[in-house]
């Protein structure tokens, strides 16, 4: 009896075929969420005369476009303001929130369950529903028109964070806080030297979260800064600079890729310890 056996080439073939149709949907997903963002890295190199054409590809390049969106505005300055409230804003929220979610996961006293079940309403609650009160008392502190009405709240913790750390810290064994405690620790010993270092990705998740929050936070910057030019964040300037060059569609990109060029990097660096905390995978020994 003969066997005929495939050709090399035929084998290769119909396995890169197999392994295409296996990952079709992954594939086109993965397209569909690549395209914008390349549209806007070619957009941004091309001409004001090219931008919104049928020629996709820049038939020129112009890295100029980055230097120009930092001569048209101060765009420095609102880089500045921005990293200032993100990172302002972040660290305010671990110092309050931390404390929060241990006493709310791991501690036992009477009315903590209405206690969290107040943090969850916090977080169905609009803020537009509280923003004319909270106006009216920024606006009676002096603090309209800074970003320290964004940035001060942040002292007496968030809701979400709140939350998403108390359900990381629930995964931590009672009996590690118990040998601690037998061993002669206080509350905020156990709390920073051993609940921080076995809750790291779950408070990088909650950082994380905060700080891409900020970062594009538009409501809030507009509601409190848009009186005061000096202190606008890049969301608010990435708008302005649209109204005023509503035809330079390529600047416009180049600024839209400014504002997420830190945020990608950031997530590029941390993303391990995103997906830990979020995932809640609990505490390896």
């Amino acid at each position: 009896m003969t066997v005929t056996l495939p050709r090399r080439g035929t084998m290769v073939r119909e396995s890169w075929l197999v392994v295409v149709a296996r990952n079709s949907v992954a594939i086109a997903a993965a397209a569909i969420f690549v395209a914008p963002f390349l549209f806007v890295v070619l957009m941004s190199f091309m001409t004001s005369d090219q931008a919104l054409t049928s020629n996709l590809w820049p038939t020129t390049w112009h890295p100029g476009n980055f230097v120009d969106i930092f001569t048209k505005m101060p765009m420095f300055d609102y880089l500045v303001n921005t990293m200032t409230y993100a990172l302002l804003a972040t660290g305010f929220m671990l110092l309050s929130s931390i404390p929060a979610a241990y006493a709310l996961a791991k501690l036992k006293w009477r009315g903590s369950t209405a206690v969290f079940v107040v943090v969850i309403c916090m977080m169905m609650l609009p803020p537009q529903v509280v923003t004319v009160p909270l106006y009216l008392m920024w606006s009676n502190a002096g603090l309209t028109g800074t970003l320290w009405p964004l940035i001060l709240p942040m002292l007496v913790g968030d809701a979400f964070s709140i939350f998403l750390l108390r359900q990381f810290l629930m995964t931590i064994p009672g009996t590690v806080l118990d040998a601690a405690r037998i061993d002669g620790c206080s509350e905020w010993q156990v709390l920073l030297r051993v609940v921080v270092p076995m809750a790291k990705p779950g408070i990088a998740a909650t950082a994380i979260f905060q700080f891409f929050y900020a970062w594009n936070d538009y409501y809030g910057p507009l509601l409190y800064t848009s009186e005061d030019q000096a202190n606008w964040t890049l969301s608010i300037a990435l708008s302005q600079f649209k109204t005023l060059h509503h035809v330079e569609w390529n600047l416009v990109m180049a600024a839209t890729l400014l504002v997420m060029a830190p945020v990608v990097i950031v997530f590029f660096f941390a993303q391990k310890a995103f997906v830990q905390g979020v995932t809640l995978t609990g505490v390896k020994g």
